[in-house]
C-alpha cells in the first residue's frame, strides 16, 4: 500500500533515494535539505544529477504509487532550479504530487 503523501513523507522518500544513489554510485551526498546538489559547491555533476533524478523518480513512484517526471518542461522552466539543493528538490516534488 502506498504511503500517505505529506511533505515529511516526501522528504523521507528523497532521503531514501539519495541513500540508494550513494550506495550504487559510491558517493556520499548528504541527505539534509541544505545540501547543494548542482552548481558551485554542488554534490553532483550533470551526469550524477541525471542518475540521482532517475533514482528519486523511481523511489517516489515506489513509495506513493504515483509516476513522477522531474525533467519535464515545468521543472526546466522554473525561475529557481528545483535541482539546486535537496530542499529545493523536495519542495518541487511536494508541489507536483497531489496532497490529501
Amino acid at each position: 500500500m502506498p504511503a500517505a503523501i505529506t511533505p515529511d513523507s516526501i522528504a523521507d522518500s528523497v532521503a531514501r533515494a539519495i541513500s540508494a544513489h550513494n550506495a550504487s554510485e559510491g558517493s556520499a551526498i548528504p541527505t539534509g535539505a541544505e545540501t547543494v546538489l548542482l552548481g558551485e559547491g554542488g554534490a553532483v555533476d550533470s551526469l550524477g544529477l541525471v542518475r540521482l533524478v532517475m533514482t528519486v523518480e523511481r523511489q517516489v513512484e515506489d513509495d506513493f504509487g504515483v509516476p513522477l517526471s522531474l525533467t519535464d518542461e515545468k521543472a526546466m522552466s522554473q525561475r529557481n532550479s528545483p535541482f539546486r539543493s535537496v530542499g529545493a528538490l523536495t519542495a518541487y516534488i511536494v508541489s507536483c504530487l497531489p496532497q490529501p
